[in-house]
């Protein structure tokens, strides 16, 4: 049986002061207070400027056992390179992240929906990825979903990333040894907006049984932080894994 991590997409959000932090609590001990109703968090500030090893350095020191971070690729890899000449970035990464110990979780590479199928591009970035990671892409245009995209997904272990979200395909795919979900609300208009029903996380807790049954860790993240969404979410959908 596959294990299962769950929780938000970043953590350090002013609006969710008085929804999930305490009034008052001070931006630093964001993440130690959100360290103890999860165990799992996807880094999303690491797409807008990669952080120094000491910054990964002090993360290892104030995470708890058991905890996991997951990482987004940087945008200057996936969205001004577009994925080409990764030698450079991916050795940063690596860098970075071995810092981090028994709390690396996979990294995310998002793949920008302007960037339309490119298999030859895809697969040199494949070939490029240092061995030891858990990768999973994020693809967001229609046109890499294919079944020849899926099979070299799965000849390089990487993981399918599963979506939901407005205008988002969702593919119930798995590529790899693990799974990778992010919910970015379940609107039909708008991203990062809206609360899943229960019914709705109920049927997701099913695929995510179906999954670990074949012996898969499921990593899932909520990216619905409008109102403190994802994090009812996670933990309604935590109590279903759990049951």
């Amino acid at each position: 049986m596959g294990c299962v991590f769950i929780g938000t997409s970043g953590w350090s959000y002013a609006h969710w002061e008085g929804a999930f932090y305490p009034v008052g609590l001070a931006p630093s001990e964001r993440l130690g207070f959100y360290q103890k109703h999860f165990a799992t968090v996807e880094l999303n500030s690491s797409y807008y400027q990669w952080p120094a090893n000491q910054t990964f350095q002090s993360w290892h020191k104030r995470l708890p056992s058991g905890f996991t971070l997951a990482v987004k690729a940087p945008g200057g890899l996936t969205h001004r390179q577009k994925l080409y000449d990764p030698e450079a970035w991916l050795t940063r990464i690596t860098n970075g992240l071995s810092y981090l110990k028994e709390h690396r979780g996979p990294v995310l590479v998002q793949v920008p929906n302007t960037l339309s199928l490119d298999e030859p591009r895809l697969r040199y970035f494949l070939e490029s990825l240092p061995n030891g990671h858990r990768v999973a892409l994020e693809m967001r245009h229609a046109s890499w979903h294919r079944e020849d995209i899926y099979a070299l997904l799965e000849q390089y272990g990487v993981a399918y990333c599963v979506m939901s979200g407005a205008n988002l395909p969702c593919v119930l795919r798995a590529t790899a040894d693990f799974v990778y979900m992010r919910l970015h609300g379940p609107s039909p208009d708008f991203m990062y907006a809206g609360s899943y029903s229960e019914d709705s996380l109920l049927w997701w807790s099913e695929r995510i049984w179906e999954w670990r049954g074949q012996h898969r860790d499921v990593y899932v993240y909520f990216n619905n932080d409008g109102e403190a969404n994802a994090v009812r979410n996670a933990l309604c959908l935590r109590e279903f894994q759990q049951a």
